[in-house]
């Protein structure tokens, strides 16, 4: 049995004797099915042909990316606390230099995903590291590889390692994940959004989608409720899924700024 692996989302699919058929996750319009059609390949072939970059970004928050770019292209963040490492989104790649890296670093108790779009290789990363990994029981439908390392959490927050706290945020999916961490930023506190709340070219500002491929903007509900979701937390500073996506100071104020700048241009202004 092999665990194949989409070749346009990145996402592992339970273990079958011959790929799937399809992928449930690129054929949904918040994705895309790969100009060549679907594809399937194997961690094993990854292993061959790519490898991960593990760099600081900034003191107990450190950068796991794949080079060259595969699938989607997100790279993940491990956050370092003194009640153990937090994953944060995942990557589809996991090899032994990799795993070498990040136990050098404290390992991984708990991993926490934005959105199904970077579940990835999920429960190989949890099975390399023992780890726990936590979903919003909304998006449990877009699990393709279920295992009991998954723990599904309902509700708005979940506070895991601490002072870390998961928002169930909703918007691109219905279970959209952030994580608040408060010591970050030197202590002016960061979001960690993956696309979520996404880091648009100009980084002082974010968006907000459904679907960002084919580009169907949220509504104003929608994206109002994002907006109160995080209300509540104290943060200066957000990284979002990719490595320059990072808006480095004043985060809040441009995350209200953005949210009534969208809500005016989708004619839905108050």
């Amino acid at each position: 049995m092999t665990h194949f692996i989409c070749a346009t989302c990145g996402t592992q699919f339970a273990g079958t004797e011959a790929p799937p058929p399809r992928c449930t996750i690129c054929e949904d319009d918040r994705q895309y099915v790969g100009h060549n059609g679907q594809r399937w390949t194997t961690l094993f072939s990854l292993q061959q042909e790519y490898h991960n970059v593990v760099k600081s970004v900034e003191p107990n928050l450190t950068g796991v990316g794949t080079h060259p770019s595969f699938a989607i292209g997100q790279r993940a963040l491990l956050v370092q606390t003194p009640q153990g490492n937090l994953l944060w989104d995942c990557i589809t790649l996991v090899d032994d230099p990799t795993i070498a890296a990040v136990n050098a670093l404290g390992g991984i108790e708990a991993i926490a995903i934005s959105h199904p779009h970077y579940y990835a290789s999920m429960v190989e990363w949890a099975h390399a590291f023992d780890a726990t990994i936590y979903l919003h029981a909304a998006d449990r439908r877009w699990v393709m590889r279920p295992d009991p390392s998954i723990t599904f959490w309902d509700g708005k927050t979940r506070t895991v390692l601490g002072d870390l706290t998961l928002i169930c945020a909703g918007g691109h999916f219905p279970g959209g994940t952030v994580a608040h961490w408060p010591a970050g930023a030197e202590g002016r506190g960061v979001l960690l959004t993956g696309d979520i709340i996404h880091v648009v070219a100009d980084h002082r500002y974010t968006t907000f989608m459904y679907s960002y491929p084919n580009m169907i903007p949220l509504s104003a509900g929608a994206v109002r409720g994002i907006v109160q979701s995080v209300e509540p937390c104290v943060y200066d500073r957000i990284y979002g899924a990719w490595w320059d996506k990072i808006i480095p100071e004043k985060a809040r104020e441009g995350v209200a700024f953005s949210a009534e700048r969208y809500i005016k241009a989708i004619g839905a202004d108050d």
